[in-house]
């Protein structure tokens, strides 16, 4: 199983033609793939039409849904976003680290097009979908 971040996921919805979009067209319907709190919330709230939302709802709703927060995985993504600081990284966007820290957390990886979770890939184990 894997997370598709928002990143692909609004490529997809705006039928945007990307490796990444590429990969999660192959993976449909093959691969179980995982739909985290966090990125539903960013997904649905960039939807203009109610119509759009309501198609986005329905496939999302035959998705597992992956928890990303939670006091446990809070005190972990602020670890995490300590540790790149430590290197000379600045995570620019705290739900990027939450996310990434839900993936590493849950061993599931992340499909992702955001250069945003690569930190978290070189130096904190997220595996890469």
């Amino acid at each position: 199983m894997i997370v598709v971040d928002s990143s692909v996921w609004i490529d997809y919805f705006n039928g945007v033609a990307t490796p990444e979009v590429e990969r999660l067209d192959a993976l449909l319907g093959f691969t179980p793939v995982a739909i985290g709190d966090l990125i539903l919330v960013e997904v649905l709230q960039g939807f203009r039409h109610d119509r759009d939302v309501a198609t986005a709802r329905e496939l999302f709703g035959s998705m597992p849904l992956l928890a990303m927060l939670g006091s446990q995985n809070a005190c972990k993504a602020a670890a995490n976003d300590r540790t790149l600081r430590s290197r000379g990284i600045t995570v620019r966007k705290t739900i990027d680290a939450i996310i990434a820290t839900a993936c590493i957390e849950a061993n599931m990886p992340l499909l992702f097009s955001d250069r945003d979770f690569m930190p978290y890939v070189e130096h904190l184990g997220l595996e890469a979908a």
